[in-house]
């Protein structure tokens, strides 16, 4: 990426593609809470991989632990409870906490994970505050742990051809970027307490347009405004918002547009306007199928459609991380990526007249 802000994004081709194994060195993973993200993609995915392991488990459900467990050959000795957390730090069978907790816990386990002596892969969005983010910034610094927030967009190929496409210069100057992702969620999801999940459709789906505004245009917006709105008023969004959209300016003059729901069906996409094409990504942010088309003057069209299957994009991150440990190497997705979105998603809200 161009600006000097975003620079922490750059993601090393090597480490976007894969690679071999590390010398024969397994990066030892902890997961932190069993909910679908965890137990249906991550986990699953490191059974993909030769440079990473499940080596332990922290679960409130004992039952639901053990079975995991024994999926992955985690002896009882390494499953641990939220009250127990901290004795992590004493099973040296441990290099990393994979953090897939509601928002609202991420900054909690964060901290604890590294004054624990653990590296931190942290679910997005990082956490609920600009300060709770800080907080686990400093904790990873002073502990000298790593802190990777899962952007694993940012470390597909598809997403890396899209940006790559941006940054040479193929689709001219960019003018405009559009994007939109959201879902109709059910009753009773967690997502909808607004202590657990921070707020609603922008803090989950919405940051996803966010971030590949911010990675795809290489540049921080410096202005932006929002509007928010309660559609269905049938108990869900009593907490969180329906419905957010936003605009930004970057300092080039790229202008975006955004929308994010949970009242509907919206397709995750990304569509670039250049003065020399227009490149479009559709489906942009789901675990498979990512799909770029772009039609470019004076150029064959592109058409360019991810052919992994899920939890690949999973290994990927996790192998990627691992990369960054043993190589004691920065992550791009960093804790610091995590922030400037966090900050946004604020500017977000009280643009649209919601919390701060």
């Amino acid at each position: 990426m161009m600006a000097a802000s975003a620079a922490s994004s750059l993601v090393p081709a090597s480490f976007a593609q894969g690679g071999s194994n590390l010398s024969g060195r397994r990066v030892r993973y902890c997961i932190v809470g069993l909910g679908r993200i965890s137990m249906d993609h991550f986990m699953p995915a490191t059974k993909m991989s030769s440079m990473v392991e499940v080596t332990a488990i922290v679960s409130g459900h004992p039952e639901k632990a053990k079975r995991q467990a024994a999926m992955y050959n985690v002896p009882d000795s390494s499953i641990y409870t939220y009250e127990n957390f901290d004795r992590i730090r004493d099973n040296t069978n441990i290099d990393a906490v994979y953090i897939a907790l509601p928002n609202g816990m991420h900054a909690e386990y964060t901290i604890r994970a590294a004054q624990a002596g653990k590296h931190v892969l942290c679910e997005k969005p990082m956490a609920n505050t600009v300060e709770q983010c800080e907080a686990m910034i400093a904790a990873c610094d002073k502990a000298n742990r790593k802190l990777m927030i899962a952007y694993r967009c940012q470390l597909e190929p598809t997403t890396l051809h899209a940006r790559k496409l941006v940054q040479s210069g193929a689709l001219g100057k960019i003018q405009a970027i559009e994007s939109a992702n959201g879902f109709n969620i059910a009753q009773g999801e967690w997502r909808l307490n607004r202590k657990l999940a921070g707020g609603g459709p922008l803090m989950d789906v919405g940051i996803y347009s966010l971030n590949a505004c911010r990675f795809i245009a290489g540049e921080e917006p410096g202005v932006l405004s929002a509007y928010s709105s309660v559609i269905d008023h049938d108990g869900r969004f009593d907490e969180v918002e329906e419905n957010v959209s936003w605009t930004m300016k970057f300092p080039s003059g790229i202008l975006a547009s955004c929308n994010t729901t949970y009242g509907a069906s919206m397709d995750g996409f990304y569509r670039i306007h250049g003065s020399k094409g227009t490149l479009h990504v559709e489906p942009a942010f789901g675990y498979q199928g990512i799909h770029l088309t772009a039609h470019l003057r004076g150029a064959e069209a592109v058409d360019d459609l991810e052919q992994e299957k899920d939890p690949a994009q999973f290994t990927r991150q996790a192998d990627y991380f691992a990369k960054c440990i043993v190589g004691d190497t920065k992550p791009g997705p960093s804790g610091e990526e995590g922030l400037r979105d966090i900050k946004l998603m604020m500017q977000i809200y009280r643009s649209a007249g919601l919390h701060s």
